[in-house]
């Protein structure tokens, strides 16, 4: 069985299409699935969304993100685990190769991220080099995870000292297990956050990486773009 987890902090305006995306992905490969939403702490209708998609609702309260999503693998059942945002698309196409990927014999991995809606220009001038970091380094986005049960109880889950890039300590943990797999095939993502922040407070977060090291994802308040007030999106129609 697929496991389907989504991790979703007051996320009603894009929660229903990603679970439609992923009910249409599942049902096209005729494989057994099941839907989790791991709700941490949300204020609006994203437990009554998930729930009128057909998903079964995990109430937390950790704003924290490498917690909520180990808090929905612990409640899953299926020997395959995907982790996939609240604003993010997913088609057949990257379900099917991530069970192949898995059958031949990958810990787990990621899928090509494309972002959606109209993108400041300095975005999409870095987004090819994130692109390339990634797939070189065999690091998955956190948009869309995958890996074997097997592999997810091995090394322990995501690492709880995070607040972000967990993503990326997880990956690499992956490869004490295995082959870390990064898919040709595509999912898509929501580009808010950088239509919301400016190409300033993305610089500003990294040069803090750089200086503080670990430090940064190891605080909530240091990470106002993942835990911050929620801005509105720029572009209305993604």
């Amino acid at each position: 069985m697929i496991s389907f987890v989504v991790p979703a902090y007051n996320e009603e305006r894009l929660l229903g299409r990603t679970l439609v995306a992923i009910h249409a992905a599942a049902r096209a490969l005729a494989h057994p699935y099941e839907l989790i939403v791991v709700d941490d702490d949300s204020t609006d209708s994203t437990a009554a969304i998930a729930r009128a998609n057909g998903a079964r609702v995990v109430r937390v309260q950790f704003r924290h993100i490498a917690r909520t999503r180990n808090a929905g693998a612990w409640a899953a059942t299926g020997s395959t685990l995907i982790f996939v945002d609240a604003d993010t698309i997913v088609p057949a196409a990257a379900v099917r190769a991530t069970i192949e990927a898995l059958g031949q014999g990958a810990a787990g991995g990621g899928a090509t991220v494309g972002l959606d809606g109209r993108l400041p220009p300095w975005a999409r001038l870095l987004l090819p080099v994130v692109r390339g970091v990634f797939r070189v380094g065999h690091l998955a986005a956190g948009c869309y995870v995958f890996c074997s049960r097997a592999a997810f109880d091995a090394i322990g889950g995501f690492d709880e000292r995070l607040f972000a890039a967990e993503e990326i300590a997880f990956s690499r943990a992956l490869r004490q297990q295995g082959p870390v797999i990064i898919l040709r095939e595509w999912v898509t993502t929501s580009g808010r956050k950088l239509r919301s922040h400016s190409g300033w407070e993305v610089l500003r977060l990294c040069a803090g990486l750089v200086c503080a090291g670990t430090a940064v994802v190891r605080s909530r308040e240091r990470l106002s773009i993942w835990y911050g007030d929620r801005r509105d999106d720029a572009d209305p129609r993604a």
